[in-house]
């Protein structure tokens, strides 16, 4: 038993270990379960998402009899333009001179593990990546002294405890660690020419890239008031990176200081999530959520030097400025057949991206989600999930002037197309026998 029970969680360790690009407001990731992809993740957090609810909200294991796990996989397809209406820079150098796509495609995965021990408590294990992020301007675009090649990395392990205090009342607990890790270039001046000189074609390329690992909570209940009826709160802790790493700037006026060791903090949102599911008929269940990411703790950070002549003074900042971020959604499932569960979704994103802090790197927006899914249960074991989203993207301009906190100059202003295609594939396996659902406990 105990071997079974460390190859399953290793194995459920393993799919998460891809990154992809975001899109969950600003860098987050939001397609961490594909039964919550096909509702539109509404009411996750009361337990729609099935096992992968404990991503939002760890009591929800109390739902899930036995020792089960489950594992999804997403492919994110997402396509964003930008093409520029003004630049400070004279007009054959702009005007024409769209970006092209520059979000890149990505695979997220995630894995799920719950182990019920007795009648009252559960224990778990989920892996993750709560953010990522990849977008690539062209090398020499009119934007470039802004970005060129942005990356966002990340890796969360989260053990979980769950206790179900009365039979409408359940609460759990998690513990998160979580590597992160940022790359982030744009252009240069040339060596010994003014800083205008990093708008020109060919200039070189300056980076900043740091990681570290960082630590939090999760934690929630569920309450069931009457049968049927189902009320889920979920949070998220904020976590806190102390990134350290490299900046190297070609362009410095003396060679000792083109390349220093930095250290960047800054902290993770914490994140809140509210859901509720309604059983209407045997067959039918509605849901609906609520989502609050605190985004706004993410304001300019600074980026101190650690080697040089420069150590301890702060050598540039991140500016990001970001508001908060907010997510509902409404949702349900039918039961075509035994075997058959139909999925459908709808959900409204307000980014902490806006008009007055939206750069080149990551053109975010508001949101509309629109969703479909499908379960099929192939026995008491074993089931699949299948899932399909597309976003369309709002309001999405750049406006890159004195106003904007990315600003260093040259001013820009753009048209964004943007949306995005998510295709996810979800697996579901029972290890222990579901015609004992009480199973003695490992701790006996």
């Amino acid at each position: 038993m105990a071997r079974n029970t460390q190859f399953a969680f290793l194995l459920m360790a393993g799919v998460s270990l891809v990154a992809s690009q975001a899109y969950a407001g600003s860098f987050a990731l939001r397609e961490q379960s594909t039964i919550g992809l096909g509702q539109g993740f509404a009411g996750v957090a009361a337990g729609s998402g099935g096992l992968s609810s404990m991503y939002w909200n760890p009591a929800t294991m109390t739902a899930i009899p036995g020792w089960q796990s489950q594992w999804s996989v997403s492919g994110i397809f997402p396509q964003a333009e930008i093409t520029p209406t003004f630049v400070g820079l004279p007009a054959p150098l702009w005007q024409g001179t769209s970006t092209g796509d520059i979000a890149q495609d990505g695979i997220l995965a995630a894995g799920y593990t719950s182990y019920q021990v007795n009648d009252r408590l559960w224990i778990g294990l989920a892996t993750n990546t709560p953010f990522g992020l990849v977008t690539k301007n062209p090398f020499n675009s009119p934007g470039q002294v802004y970005a060129r090649t942005s990356r966002v990395i990340s890796f969360d392990v989260n053990p979980t405890i769950a206790y179900k205090v009365t039979d409408w009342l359940s609460v759990g607990l998690g513990f998160q660690a979580m590597y992160f890790k940022t790359r982030l270039t744009q252009a240069a001046p040339f060596p010994g020419l003014p800083p205008g000189s990093a708008t020109l074609p060919g200039a070189p390329t300056a980076s900043i890239e740091g990681d570290s690992w960082g630590y939090g909570l999760t934690a929630g209940l569920t309450i069931t008031p009457v049968d049927g009826t189902q009320i889920g709160i979920g949070y998220r802790s904020a976590v806190k990176q102390d990134l350290e790493g490299t900046l190297r700037n070609p362009g410095a006026a003396l060679p000792i200081l083109r390349q220093m060791r930095v250290k960047a903090d800054l902290t993770l949102p914490d994140q809140l999530t509210i859901g509720i599911t309604q059983r209407v008929t045997p067959e039918l269940t509605l849901s609906a959520g609520f989502e609050w990411t605190n985004w706004s703790r993410f304001g300019v950070i600074p980026v101190v030097a650690t080697s040089g002549p420069a150590a301890g003074r702060e050598v540039t900042t991140l500016p990001f400025k970001y508001d908060d971020g907010y997510y509902a959604s409404i949702g349900g499932e039918y039961a075509w057949s035994p075997e058959l569960t139909l999925r459908a979704g709808l959900g409204y994103e307000w980014s902490p991206i806006s008009d007055t802090n939206r750069d080149l790197r990551l053109p975010d927006s508001d949101r509309i989600h629109a969703s479909i899914g499908l379960g099929y249960k192939f026995n008491n074991k074993l089931s699949v999930d299948l899932a399909y989203s597309h976003l369309f993207a709002l309001n999405g301009d750049i406006k890159l002037d004195s106003r904007n906190p990315h600003y260093s100059g040259l001013p820009y202003f753009g048209k964004v197309d943007a949306s995005v295609d998510i295709v996810s594939a979800g697996l579901t396996y029972r290890w222990d026998d579901p015609g004992e659902p009480n199973q003695p406990g490992i701790f006996k």
